[in-house]
């Protein structure tokens, strides 16, 4: 029997995860379920899976958890000590799904167990890929890519050779807002920029998609996972979401993985891996899709790609600036606060402000580091956004 933690297991990518284990049970011994703030999905899941141990990253929501979990001899804990001390209990298998910088140090502590850490948590390749990496082959422990487009390069890689890779193709729906007109993006509203065409998701990740954040991101992500130049990463928009990702060779070839919009999928790849096991997704019908589109991102529709890539080329201390900044953002954004498209200008100018006062390039030795610099972006890209409401 396997055990499993699942960090962050009431969002989307967690719900899906407890989907598949729940659907068989005496195949795994869940250690943990971590949460935030929704209490209610996070101990009756925990009490479904019959957890040992239930967290939430909110403290205050503490004795509400534990009248949830009352009588069931179920652990509960609060805060952001909780959840990087319940990564010290060994797991075969964890996956870190928790949004955001928060997540950053439950998977690290968790690696030093030599565990196979199933990643989601984009930030943690974008603020500190070299770091995470390194710290897996210092401690023997696995990762595995959880986004549908790294799982899908990750498994068109199987059996080849790096050295034979030319190119690596991500593709990106283009959002909710793919097809309006572009002199219309800054009165976007937050509904309308959280309403997705082919993907069930949260929030925040559903604005990212729009605003193709999420798809700078996971460039970045794709530099520092599979070690390949930023010269030859590309970004397509494929407004079905069938192909997940290309891998182009030095002989021509295109290997491409496709499959339906369920996050199931990759999530149970990576449970599976390297066994392949049948799973609860629907299965294509070619002749019904009919056809495949792609198209070029339009620059000025998607800043978001520009700033990736110079992130890229800069590397160091700058995707820790990107993240932060972009956190910040959208958080302008659905605070009210800025417009859909002065969220690529709130990062613009968060990285020209930081970089006179740090050295971008530079690396970092420590998660200390990683931290240290995502608190000074925060300041910053609070500070700017602060400066545009006043103009």
């Amino acid at each position: 029997m396997r055990s499993i933690s699942i960090f962050g297991a009431t969002g989307s990518i967690g719900q899906n995860t407890v989907d598949l284990i729940a659907r068989a049970p005496d195949e795994y011994r869940v250690v943990a379920l971590t949460g935030a703030g929704n209490i209610e999905r996070l101990a009756a899941d925990a009490i479904r899976l019959r957890a040992e141990i239930a967290v939430t990253a909110d403290e205050t929501r503490l004795g509400d958890l534990r009248a949830a979990l009352a009588g069931t001899g179920i652990e509960a804990a609060a805060g952001e000590g909780a959840l990087v001390e319940v990564a010290d209990r060994p797991a075969d298998w964890i996956m870190s799904a928790i949004v955001g910088a928060a997540g950053l140090a439950p998977g690290f502590r968790a690696l030093r167990h030599g565990t196979t850490l199933a990643l989601a948590n984009k930030e943690s390749l974008v603020t500190a890929g070299p770091l995470l990496m390194q710290e897996a082959r210092d401690h023997g422990a696995t990762i595995l890519p959880v986004d549908s487009e790294h799982s899908a390069v990750f498994q068109a890689l199987v059996g080849e050779d790096m050295g034979a890779v030319e190119r690596i193709i991500i593709t990106a729906s283009g959002g909710g807002l793919r097809d309006w007109p572009l002199e219309a993006l800054a009165k976007a509203t937050v509904a309308d920029a959280g309403a997705h065409p082919n993907w069930a998701m949260g929030q925040r990740i559903t604005i990212d998609s729009a605003s193709m954040f999420n798809k700078g991101m996971e460039l970045i992500e794709t530099k520092e996972f599979f070690g390949i130049a930023p010269d030859r990463i590309e970004t397509v928009i494929h407004p079905q979401s069938i192909v997940h990702a290309l891998v182009g060779f030095v002989d021509g070839a295109l290997m491409a993985h496709l499959g339906a919009p369920d996050m199931r999928h990759a999530i149970g790849y990576a449970l599976h891996w390297p066994d392949r096991r049948d799973l609860p997704v629907s299965r294509i019908d070619l002749a019904q899709v009919a056809t495949l589109e792609f198209r070029a991102p339009d620059p000025a529709r998607y800043p978001a790609l520009a700033l990736a890539r110079a992130v890229m080329e800069t590397g160091g201390r700058s995707g820790a600036v990107f993240n932060a900044a972009k956190e910040i953002a959208l958080d302008g954004f659905i605070g009210g606060r800025i417009g859909f498209m002065q969220m690529a200008e709130v990062v613009d100018r968060t990285l020209d402000a930081i970089s006179p006062r740090l050295c971008l390039s530079s690396s970092m030795s420590s998660l200390e580091d990683v931290l240290e610099t995502d608190h000074m972006a925060r300041d910053t890209a609070t500070a700017q956004i602060a400066q545009m409401e006043k103009s």
